[in-house]
């Protein structure tokens, strides 16, 4: 039976992470827990070495900030299990059971990657037009062994990437709606000039992991081409 390691990768996110922590381990899908602390200046490391007390965790202190595909990437690089549950560290409304919406398609062999989505509400209309940039995904290891370099390239740009891989690859894809699931966003944790201004940085890392990976958009581009001239 595979078996699921999950990483939580943070950065200054002392304010949420313990409850991120403590809601994965009573998962008992979860057969490790790997936390990469991805240069953090508050109290997270703190934070971590606390809660090894009661829980074993995989803690991996980075010394400086490389970018969250760089933390998930080691993450991967340190983990014993066939499937990776990635789990951001800043949410702020944990739902139960979302671990096993997220997971139990992969040990069913359902899907090669799932990604769980919040949604905001527009005009009564529940939508996320930028689900495929979730945190929270479950994939095979074996699939993204391949990337890992190009991963640590990608910063905030990592979940575009892993996106046009999977689809140029010919790799299925699902999303799952976590329902009730809330995250806090930058100006909640930041004053408004610095979280305007990560906003903006993390806007040209998407922009430019799409750009330095063109081929994988053109693969994406004839894969669908040619699905759509055989039906």
């Amino acid at each position: 039976m595979r078996k699921v390691s999950a990483i939580i990768c943070a950065y200054n996110e002392e304010k949420t992470l313990k409850d991120v922590i403590l809601s994965v381990s009573e998962s008992l899908l979860v057969s490790e827990i790997i936390l990469v602390n991805d240069g953090s200046s508050d109290n997270t490391k703190k934070i971590i070495e606390e809660l090894q007390r009661e829980i074993e965790i995989t803690a991996i202190n980075l010394t400086e900030n490389k970018g969250k595909g760089y933390a998930m990437a080691v993450g991967v690089e340190n983990s014993i299990f066939d499937i990776m549950l990635f789990v951001d560290a800043d949410q702020s409304n944990i739902i139960y059971g979302y671990i096993n919406h997220l997971t139990n398609p992969l040990l069913k062999e359902e899907s090669d990657m799932v990604l769980g989505y919040s949604t905001v509400n527009i005009l009564n209309q529940d939508v996320n037009p930028l689900k495929i940039l979730t945190g929270e995904r479950a994939l095979y290891k074996e699939d993204i062994i391949p990337i890992l370099d190009k991963m640590k390239e990608s910063r905030f740009g990592v979940e575009t990437l892993l996106y046009f891989y999977y689809l140029s690859i010919g790799k299925s894809i699902k999303f799952i709606r976590l329902k009730g699931m809330t995250h806090k966003d930058k100006y909640e944790k930041m004053n408004r000039f610095k979280a305007t201004a990560n906003y903006i940085n993390e806007g040209w890392e998407i922009a430019y992991t799409a750009m330095k990976n063109y081929d994988l958009m053109l693969k994406t581009m004839k894969r669908q081409v040619k699905k759509g001239l055989k039906l």
